[in-house]
């Protein structure tokens, strides 16, 4: 056992950061004390205790760096709303520090960013402490079929902390970390559902931003068209904070390009209690509710009895027409040799690997410790080009942004004048995603057995604002979070 520092009465559970951020702006704790707090839970829970296994390295410099960081407060103030704030970032998201950056993978184990990811450099130049990496689904869940959500060969196996459910998602670690208080919040990656899903088993919110609101320089890719990273949080409040310091244009992704006057530096101005006054919310339950359970679905109609209390119209004798369309990854497949030979080629003679081809090798070599689950979607996806030109490609790309976008939500929100959607869990996903449109996850409730059940709001290309105005009303109705006994 290790002896435990009690450094102020202040309470880390639960706390938001404009709680963390106010008692430092009062003297009553520093950012120094967030990192000491967050450093004994990790070692009492996350690695002893209930061994969560979601925090997969501490920074090495984090007192340091709020050392830092609470002198300039004493000196200039703070530079922003997460001025000293301890934020986790998923295994995938590249920081030029003395962490290592692997999305989960032994073959990756030894790499060492020779730059920050363009997300991590502005939370440095907003003040925040990248307290560590979080475990997460190795490659993002995109190395085989079959392998356990949560599960990495460098990281081992992510816990939920409300019981033996499944984390979920590919930022398992992100999300169970928040879930269980071992950092003020969290930064995740999704191509489909590795935001949302894990948000929704660990009773927590999750923005997935609209593909190109956030830069993707810097993250260890899947797919061109359908990745991003999105803020991971106990609450909207704090998910709105996030987003409005990680959004903006990086002239190294372009797809940030078309975003000039789409977005907002402050989301904040949106948590409107009220926001759900003269909504219309569509919940088509064609395939969306196909394999609910008795429990879930009558969450969701608790759900629907709340938002048309809170002023919205909810249409649900509609359905989106292209729901059951989709049963083909091949866009991933190809974009992610082309991606992933891309980004290892960034980091330099100093990387352990230089292409997919030497990590299928590297796993090979070690097939105990590295191939647990397999690689079968490495190999499938080293097996075809990876040069964007074949007519399969272009065909099936073109197919899944005219049956997600055009003929899908478009339509069925223009057709009902819909403000967004409303899924259950994160089953909506997978259309968002084609589509790279944005979904905001958020608690409804708990199953009998102690599952959290979480909903989505989704919608149309850059109404992050619209979302998180819903998602807020709900919310602060709701109050559905609990947070684990662990």
């Amino acid at each position: 056992m290790f002896e435990k520092i009690f450094l102020s009465d202040f309470r880390i559970e639960e706390a938001s950061i404009t709680d963390m951020a106010d008692a430092m702006e009062k003297g009553t704790i520093t950012s120094r004390d967030l990192v000491i707090m967050y450093m004994q839970r990790i070692a009492e829970i996350d690695k002893d205790g209930p061994m969560i296994n979601s925090v997969l390295e501490i920074n090495p410099d984090a007192l340091h760096i709020a050392e830092g960081l609470d002198r300039e407060r004493e000196l200039k103030g703070a530079r922003s709303p997460i001025h000293g704030i301890p934020i986790l970032l998923k295994d995938n998201i590249n920081t030029k520090d003395k962490l290592h950056t692997s999305a989960g993978s032994l073959a990756l184990a030894d790499n060492y960013a020779s730059y920050d990811a363009f997300i991590a450099k502005k939370l440095r130049e907003a003040g925040a402490v990248i307290l560590g990496k979080a475990n997460m689904t190795e490659f993002a869940n995109f190395m085989t079929i079959g392998m356990s959500n949560g599960y990495s060969s460098r990281g081992g196996q992510v816990k939920n902390p409300y019981g033996d459910f499944d984390v979920s998602g590919s930022s398992s670690g992100s999300a169970a970390a928040v879930a269980s208080n071992l950092c003020a919040a969290a930064i995740g990656t999704e191509t489909c559902g590795s935001i949302l899903s894990p948000a929704c088993q660990n009773s927590i919110v999750g923005i997935k931003p609209t593909v190109g609101l956030l830069s993707r320089t810097g993250i260890i890719p899947i797919s061109h068209s359908q990745d991003t990273a999105g803020p991971i949080t106990r609450t909207v409040s704090d998910a709105a904070i996030l987003l409005g310091i990680l959004a903006g244009a990086d002239p190294d992704d372009a797809a940030t390009a078309s975003i000039d006057n789409r977005y907002y530096d402050d989301y904040t101005v949106f948590l409107n209690p009220k926001g759900l006054m003269g909504a219309r919310i569509g919940m088509p339950k064609e395939h969306y509710h196909d394999e609910l359970s008795d429990e879930q679905k009558a969450i969701m109609q608790q759900t629907v009895e709340v938002l048309k209390k809170l002023g919205a119209t909810v249409i649900e004798d509609d359905n989106i027409a292209t729901a059951k369309a989709f049963d083909s990854y091949d866009v991933l497949l190809y974009e992610f040799k082309c991606a992933m030979n891309s980004y290892l080629s960034s980091l330099g003679e100093a990387a352990p690997v230089r292409s997919l081809r030497e990590i299928i090798e590297y796993n090979m070599r070690h097939p105990k410790e590295a191939l647990k689950y397999g690689q079968k979607l490495l190999l499938d996806s080293e097996s075809i080009s990876g040069t964007l030109t074949e007519p399969k490609y272009i065909s099936q790309r073109l197919k899944d942004l005219r049956l997600s976008q055009n003929e899908g939500i478009d339509a069925y929100m223009e057709r009902n004048k819909l403000d967004a959607i409303l899924f259950p869990g994160s089953w909506g996903c997978d259309i968002s995603a084609r589509a790279g449109y944005p979904s905001i996850a958020v608690p409804a409730g708990f199953l009998s057995s102690g599952k959290p059940f979480g909903i989505t709001f989704a919608g149309r290309a850059f109404e992050e604002d619209t979302l998180i105005k819903l998602a807020y009303a709900y919310e602060q109705e709701t109050k559905k979070r609990k947070p684990p006994v662990v």
